[in-house]
């Protein structure tokens, strides 16, 4: 057990508070919430905040306080577990710009940026003034030692009852809480990271004698000096985030390229849900998405597009593009573009083919089609060859959400009802490509798109595209 434990002759839990006014004057008031993504936040300043957990430590009361950033929103939209622990908490602090830009989606402000790492060295100072001491459990063995003492020094009197990394084995629980018990803490700082640190909380809350309790994520690194943080100017402008980035690319790339742009459709989703009637201002909304998502995903997957493309051209030296007309909104013709996924001389050798299609109606489709690249292979297996249609949708000919663009003589063939279909603009992705893509029949596709365009809304084509990322990931009727 890796503890270290400032020498003191008495620990004081009740000395009179000698914070500054703003905090004297917060301890007598109620908390301030507002309520996002349905959890509910504290809405105060830093100070505020502060003086809120502090009275919390004062009490013989236990106390869970966690963070909530838009990775933490992220996992809660897919972990139903994790998502109740965050509700069931005491106190939850909203971190990040990107809370900051939900709020504002949702008419719903906050306070200040309530982010662990600023927080941090605001309870140790008050923690110190209080005499409420400190424990630190999580990150890598030495981590949470090095963070205490960076501490220490800044704030002589702090008391830090104990330190214990977080690699030890599910089977030494009840020795790490006990461990922590005998050390007498009224605030446990554990970083685990998310999810793991607010389940394991939830987890031992009883079995901890702490009054508070707080996930705090990989807060040591910072304080201990394994990771430097962004400049001043950086985190005021909220790009935080992007200096993480340029330090693990290899590490955060996920989470922080894909999981912001999901987390931006998570917050779309519920501020539409709250203020977007429906029906009003639908297309201009709609518009604006496509936009805005077309625009992130063209620049953010720049290097990714780059590299397809030589691969494309270094196979057999064709074009990178394909180019195919096919029939729009109203019946329009509109040249749509995807990545070379057949050979270049693919078109000739369709007529040999169509009788071989495995699938009913117009629409030529084969499991096994010759024509289609090595490359190509890879690239219609995690629809990246989809991805040139994004500049279809800049130019508005398509939309993010939508029926398939249909092929002339596709259109050609339409009956009775099926000309509906044409009633919206086509989309990259749809119903079926989240249901089975080719694998959905035909007559079925016809009937799903005139489906989502008799009863489409903005709140929809969101769950759509969010519905799409497991559906590629899948790969279920890409072929």
């Amino acid at each position: 057990m890796n503890m270290y434990v400032k020498p003191i002759e008495q620990i004081h839990t009740a000395i009179p508070f000698t914070g500054s006014r703003a905090m004297s004057s917060a301890v007598a008031t109620a908390p301030k919430c507002t309520t996002l993504f349905g959890l509910e936040l504290l809405a105060a300043t830093r100070e505020e905040a502060v003086a809120r957990i502090m009275v919390m430590a004062s009490s013989r009361q236990r106390n869970t306080v966690n963070f909530v950033n838009a990775h933490c929103i992220n996992v809660a939209a897919r972990d139903a577990t994790y998502r109740h622990h965050l509700q069931s908490s005491d106190l939850l602090l909203p971190d990040g710009s990107g809370m900051r830009l939900a709020s504002k989606l949702a008419r719903a402000p906050l306070g200040d940026n309530l982010n662990g790492t600023d927080l941090f060295p605001l309870l140790c100072e008050q923690a110190a003034a209080r005499g409420l001491p400190l424990y630190l459990l999580g990150g890598t063995p030495g981590t949470a030692e090095r963070a205490a003492h960076e501490m220490q020094s800044r704030y002589p009197a702090l008391i830090v009852a104990g330190t214990q990394h977080g690699y030890f084995d599910h089977d030494q629980n009840d020795d790490v809480i006990g461990a922590i018990n005998a050390a007498g803490p009224a605030l446990l700082f554990v970083g685990f990271g998310v999810p793991v640190q607010e389940n394991w909380i939830a987890e031992h809350r009883q079995a901890i004698d702490a009054s508070v309790v707080l996930g705090v994520g990989g807060l040591f690194d910072y304080y201990a000096g394994n990771v430097v943080r962004a400049p001043a100017l950086v985190r005021r402008v909220g790009c935080e985030w992007g200096w993480r980035l340029m330090q693990e690319p290899q590490r955060l790339a996920s989470r922080y390229l894909i999981g912001n742009l999901l987390f931006i459709l998570h917050a779309l989703v519920y501020a539409t849900t709250l203020w977007v009637p429906s029906g009003t201002g639908y297309q201009l909304l709609k518009r604006t998405l496509d936009i805005m998502i077309s625009v992130m995903a063209l620049v953010m997957l720049s290097p990714l597009l780059l590299m397809v493309a030589l691969i494309i051209r270094g196979e057999d030296g064709g074009p990178v593009m394909f180019a195919q007309q096919r029939i729009g909104a109203g019946g329009r013709p509109f040249t749509m573009l995807k990545f070379r996924s057949m050979g270049v001389d693919a078109e000739a050798r369709r007529a040999a083919l169509v009788a071989q299609s495995e699938r009913d109606g117009v629409c030529f489709k084969m499991k096994r089609d010759p024509r289609i690249t090595r490359v190509g292979y890879w690239l219609r297996k995690t629809s990246l060859d989809e991805l040139p249609q994004l500049i279809n949708v800049l130019r508005g000919e398509m939309s993010i959400v939508g029926p398939r663009p249909a092929l002339p003589e596709e259109v050609v063939t339409y009956a009775g009802a099926s000309w509906q279909r044409l009633m919206g603009k086509p989309g990259i992705t749809c119903t079926w490509q989240v249901s089975g893509r080719a694998d959905i029949p035909f007559d079925r596709q016809v009937i799903m798109d005139i489906e989502y365009l008799s009863q489409r809304s903005l709140r929809r084509d969101i769950m759509l595209i969010l519905q799409t990322v497991p559906a590629v990931l899948a790969s279920r009727g890409a072929y």
